[in-house]
C-alpha cells in the first residue's frame, strides 16, 4: 500500500513543488518555509517579510513595526527563508544582552540552528578545529554582539554573507557622524551583503537619524548629508513631505497597533496612583537622613568632577536617596 500511495506522478508533483519558484511577493514563496514553524503568524507579519523579499535588487530593508508586533518573527520567517534556500551564510548582530534569547527563539520557533560567537567560542573555533575564520562556517547561523561585529570586522568582511540582520538597529543611527565608531564599523563590515535592519523607533530626535538608518542599507537612498539636509530637514511643505514618503517606500516597512487590532489583542494597563502622606516620625526621620548626607564633610560621593577623590555628596544625588529612603518607610509601614 504505502508502494501504490506514491508513485511517479506523485514524485513529480512533490519535486516540482520543491523546487519551483515563486514570485518575490507571493506568500506560496514562505509556505514551504513555514510549514513546521512553531508560531502563530499574523497578516502585518507575512506582509513584512514578502516586502523585504520584494525586489530582488534590494540591498535590504527597515522593518519598522511598534514595540511588540513581532519583528523577531519576521527576521525568522527571512532567515528561514534563505535557509530552504540553501543560502546559509547568514549573520545575526544584536545588542550583547539578547544573544541567548535570539538563539533560543531561533531554535525553539524555526529549528534553525545557531552558534553565538564571543571571545571564548572565537578563539576555540582557531585553536581546536583550526577554522582562522569562526565566521565563516556551515549550516550554522552566526550569532554576535554589536561590539563584538566591530572588533572583528575584518572577519566578517570576508565572509560572503546571504544574510544580515542586525535587532535594534536604532543603535546605528548615528552612524553620519565620523565619531560613532562602532556604527561605522559594522556599516564598512557589512556593506556589501543584503541586510534587514529592526527596529521599533527609527526616529526620535532628527530626521537625520533616518537617513543614518537608511544610508546603512543603502548610500543612495537619500545621496551625501548636504543634500539630504537640504531637502528634508525642513519639511515645509506637502511635496517635501510627500517626496521623503517616496524615498522610504521601497526600502522601510513599519506597522503601527493600530492597524492590527482587528486580530491582535493587546493588554490594557490602567496606572494606579495612590498619596501617600508620611507620619510625624517618618518626616522627622525623613529630614535627619537628607540633613546626614548633605553634611559638608560627606565623602560618600563627589558632589562634582574634581582631581580630589573624595568630596561631599552632591544635593540631587541626597535628594534621590531620601526619596528611597521615604518609599521604602512608606512600603515597610505598610
Amino acid at each position: 500500500m504505502q508502494e501504490a500511495a506514491t508513485t511517479r506522478f506523485h514524485a513529480t508533483y512533490f519535486a516540482h513543488e520543491l523546487t519551483k519558484r515563486c514570485p518575490s511577493d507571493s506568500v506560496q514563496k514562505l509556505a514551504a518555509t513555514l510549514a513546521y514553524a512553531q508560531v502563530d503568524l499574523n497578516p502585518h507579519q507575512i506582509d513584512a517579510s514578502l516586502f523585504a523579499f520584494r525586489s530582488p535588487l534590494s540591498k535590504g530593508a527597515i522593518l519598522a513595526d511598534e514595540v511588540g508586533l513581532g519583528k523577531t518573527i519576521e527576521a525568522g520567517i527571512l532567515l528561514s527563508q534563505r535557509w530552504a534556500e540553501r543560502k546559509r551564510n547568514l549573520l545575526v548582530i544584536v545588542p550583547a544582552n539578547l544573544r541567548k534569547q535570539w538563539h533560543q527563539e531561533l531554535a525553539d520557533k524555526f529549528f534553525l540552528p545557531a552558534t553565538i560567537l564571543e571571545t571564548r567560542t572565537f578563539n576555540d573555533q582557531i585553536k581546536k578545529k583550526g577554522n582562522l575564520n569562526p565566521f565563516d562556517q556551515k549550516d550554522t547561523i552566526i550569532i554576535c554582539s554589536y561590539h563584538f561585529a566591530r572588533a572583528k570586522e575584518i572577519y566578517i568582511q570576508k565572509v560572503d554573507w546571504n544574510l544580515v540582520v542586525i535587532d535594534e538597529a536604532h543603535r546605528l543611527r548615528n552612524v553620519y557622524k565620523p565619531t560613532n565608531r562602532i556604527a561605522n564599523a559594522i556599516k564598512s563590515a557589512v556593506a556589501a551583503f543584503p541586510k534587514v535592519l529592526l527596529t521599533a523607533t527609527p526616529l526620535q530626535n532628527s530626521l537625520l537619524e533616518l537617513y543614518g538608518l537608511v544610508s546603512v542599507i543603502d548610500d543612495h537612498t537619500f545621496g551625501d548629508l548636504k543634500s539630504f539636509k537640504t531637502q528634508f530637514t525642513n519639511l515645509t511643505s506637502d511635496a517635501d513631505f510627500a517626496e521623503l514618503k517616496t524615498r522610504l517606500k521601497p526600502i522601510c516597512q513599519r506597522t503601527l497597533r493600530r492597524q492590527v487590532l482587528e486580530y491582535v489583542l493587546f493588554t490594557n494597563r490602567h496606572a494606579l496612583v495612590q498619596e501617600f502622606y508620611p507620619s510625624q516620625e517618618e518626616q522627622r526621620l525623613y529630614d535627619l537622613v537628607s540633613d546626614y548626607l548633605q553634611r559638608p564633610a560627606s565623602r560618600s560621593a563627589p558632589s562634582k568632577p574634581s582631581a580630589r577623590p573624595h568630596s561631599s555628596i552632591s544635593p540631587a544625588i541626597s535628594r534621590r536617596r531620601s526619596r528611597c529612603f521615604t518609599r521604602w518607610c512608606a512600603s515597610a509601614r505598610s
